[in-house]
């Protein structure tokens, strides 16, 4: 009798079911401890049934020895996949970058006006264009500072004009309404004494002057001359 080929779908009738399970079940152990026996391989199984029993097998001294070796291989594997492209992608974009800073490098040394010589008219022109661009930014950026400087200048005059002012008009205020003349300050007399009488000022014609003339003591004939007369 030929046995026909078995159809891989799931099988509708729960005695068949049950039956097929328990079969391909205890040849799928023998297999596995075959092929651990025979090929010295570590092989570890579980099998839960469709009520939720568990078959397990294990070529190892436990299920859970395998287990923790399955863990960790496999968490070196994911940690191994996903450092790899990392550290390819940072070597392309180390490399990115390095060819960008070459080149701006080689920009900056052209715009210093150092190897000009392998140059074309092109480039040349397009340098003479940048330049130009970026004096006109920082003229424009200086004639910015420098209104800035003017302006706080006369607002800082303007404030010490305001000050000035009104400093003058606070002296004005304080200062008296009239002060006397010096000449015309009397002096004070003690209480109970009559006030001196006005003198007059002796003009320069009225002082008598004597002339000596010689030894001290001795005056002068034409002096005695005219005392006498």
């Amino acid at each position: 009798m030929v046995r026909g080929k078995t159809q891989m779908k799931r099988i509708e009738n729960a005695t068949s079911r049950q039956v097929t399970f328990s079969k391909r079940r205890n040849g799928l152990l023998k297999k596995a401890f075959e092929l651990s026996v025979l090929c010295d391989a570590e092989v570890a199984l579980v099998v839960f049934s469709p009520r939720g029993r568990l078959y397990e097998f294990a070529s190892a001294t436990s299920l859970q020895k395998s287990i923790d070796r399955y863990k960790a291989y496999t968490k070196d594997t994911v940690n191994n996949k996903i450092v790899q492209p990392d550290i390819q992608q940072v070597k392309a974009d180390a490399l990115s970058l390095a060819k960008k800073l070459e080149a701006l490098e080689d920009t900056k040394r052209k715009i210093l006006g150092e190897n000009l010589g392998g140059c074309s008219t092109e480039e040349l022109h397009f340098l003479e264009g940048k330049i130009e661009k970026s004096l006109r930014v920082i003229r424009g950026k200086k004639t910015q500072l420098l209104e800035q400087q003017i302006a706080n200048l006369k607002e800082k005059e303007r404030t010490l004009l305001k000050d000035n002012e009104d400093l003058r008009g606070k002296r004005n205020l304080e200062a008296p309404l009239f002060l006397p003349a010096p000449n015309c300050v009397a002096p004070l007399q003690p209480r109970g004494e009559p006030a001196p009488e006005h003198q007059p000022v002796p003009r320069d014609d009225d002082v008598e002057t004597e002339l000596y003339i010689g030894l001290p003591g001795v005056r002068c004939s034409s002096q005695r001359s005219g005392q006498a007369k």
